[in-house]
């Protein structure tokens, strides 16, 4: 049920997912991943928190399926998923996919985190 540690959880998914697009806002195509020291940097710190949201999908969702019940739409899996590619071989991390993710896909985790935390 809700409970503070799952609005914990989700405060600190919504605090990774802020960094990401503050970090997120100074690459504009794919390739300014990879083009300069600072855009590999801004690529290695915006994995890490994408990692950081994964892992902590991954233990709400061991303690319940609110986020996956209550938002099918979401791909759950995928995410934790990408968290356990992220931890185990991270030197076949494409940038491409990492670009795609935060222009596509953390937006509407942004909304769906914000809308469960607006229950409490």
């Amino acid at each position: 049920m809700y409970d503070a540690i799952y609005k914990y959880s989700l405060e600190t998914i919504l605090d990774h997912i802020s960094t990401c697009n503050k970090r997120f806002s100074e690459i504009h195509t794919p390739t300014d991943f990879t083009s300069t020291d600072y855009g590999k940097t801004l690529l290695d710190a915006i994995v890490t928190r994408l990692q950081a949201i994964g892992e902590n999908l991954k233990n709400t969702s061991r303690k319940n399926n609110l986020l996956q019940t209550n938002y099918p739409e979401m791909e759950w899996n995928k995410i934790i998923r990408f968290r356990d590619f992220i931890s185990h071989h991270y030197e076949m991390l494409d940038y491409e996919i990492v670009y795609e993710i935060c222009e596509d896909y953390l937006p509407k985790l942004e909304v769906i985190i914000k809308t469960e935390l607006g229950k409490f």
